[in-house]
């Protein structure tokens, strides 16, 4: 029947004219149809001007394949290698001319979709909001004012990264940055024993630190590179809790908006890089103020502004319900309707409402 179909045989049709184009073009050069040209594995040491001292500085400093280099400005390379402007112009144009861009077709996309990892909440109401729970290679922010288990849904998320996948967990450790002090290692140990697991254990295979400000805590996100790489740790999860805390505290007034804005950029590409390059997840939760031009209906916004709304791959509003219970809403996310659902902080954890 369905080679009688009409569509399919004008798709057939488009699709032996696209080959036999492309098998001429090839002919015509002087190369065989569908033949290939072997590219030699370029490692960034054989760069021009790179030699062991600057390659390991590069290192280091997290330039450890092309494209970092190929989408880096020679300022910044002159300042991390210690080179001058023209090898580092140089260094830039044969790292872009030896790069393989990688372009993909969106079934071949979709196919590295279906690999993504989702952590459970806890909550099955949840997790259906979320499409099946917060995912790695994204950043995931939530927002609320205090009291609305953000952190609760942090350290909720701190034990559920450690659980096989079939269970919604991500097989994999943790970094904990607390920017706030509300880092609680004892409620993870009762959410750990609520789910039958082995509480020691559990807290073992979290990395907590203190960040003390801004820069502190961007030095941090740069060093998990170091434990992932050099430590060979499996982390699957990084919480960040909160993440404009010392933001808001370190720039003040509008005279350094810009300025905090910038660095809060540079902040969110590296957590974003981080994520895609080790296939982790990152969960950030953000501080609110009430917006004053709001007269009806909740004033309740998220800081950071566009920088922060445009960097979080999903970005989820919590408030207070009735009876104890907790809201999430939906605000931006690629694939997820605008939606909300239920659920509540028990003893145990995070869990759906009754």
């Amino acid at each position: 029947m369905s080679e009688n179909n009409p569509e399919i045989q004008i798709n057939n049709q488009i699709s032996e004219s696209i080959e036999k184009e492309l098998e001429a073009k090839e002919t015509k050069r002087g190369r065989k149809p569908k033949e290939k040209e072997e590219k030699k594995a370029f490692t960034i040491s054989e760069l021009p001007g790179v030699g062991p001292a600057t390659a390991e500085k590069l290192e280091e400093a997290g330039y450890t394949t092309l494209m970092s280099l190929a989408v880096t400005s020679p300022a910044e390379l002159v300042e991390i290698a210690g080179v001058t402007e023209a090898t580092a112009r140089k260094i830039i144009n044969v790292s872009r001319n030896k790069l393989d861009i990688g372009f993909m077709s969106g079934d071949e996309l979709l196919k590295k979709r279906e690999n993504i990892v989702r952590i459970t909440t806890g909550s099955n109401a949840f997790d259906t909001l979320l499409q099946g729970g917060v995912e790695t290679n994204a950043i995931t922010e939530v927002y609320g004012e205090f009291g609305s288990s953000k952190t609760q849904l942090g350290h909720q998320l701190a034990v559920n990264a450690q659980l096989p996948k079939e269970k919604g967990g991500a097989e994999g450790m943790v970094c904990y940055i607390d920017s706030e002090g509300t880092a609680r290692p004892e409620r993870i140990k009762q959410m750990a024993e609520a789910l039958g697991l082995d509480p020691i254990k559990i807290l073992k295979n979290i990395k907590f630190i203190r960040a003390f400000n801004s820069d502190h805590q961007m030095l941090i996100v740069d060093k998990i590179e170091d434990l992932i790489k050099k430590d060979n740790l499996p982390i699957k999860l990084v919480v960040v809790d909160s993440l404009m805390s010392h933001f808001r505290a370190d720039f003040s007034g509008r005279g350094q908006l810009a300025d905090r804005q910038q660095k809060l950029n540079k902040h969110l590409h590296s957590l974003m890089r981080l994520a895609e390059t080790h296939d982790l997840a990152v969960y950030v939760t953000n501080q609110v103020m009430a917006n004053p031009a709001v007269f009806f209906g909740d004033p309740t916004t998220a800081v950071g502004g566009h920088i922060l709304a445009h960097a979080s791959s999903v970005r989820i509003y919590v408030r207070k319900g009735k009876k104890g219970t907790r809201v999430a809403r939906v605000i931006d996310a690629p694939s997820i309707p605008d939606s909300e659902c239920a659920f509540k902080v028990t003893q145990d954890g995070i869990r759906d409402v009754e």
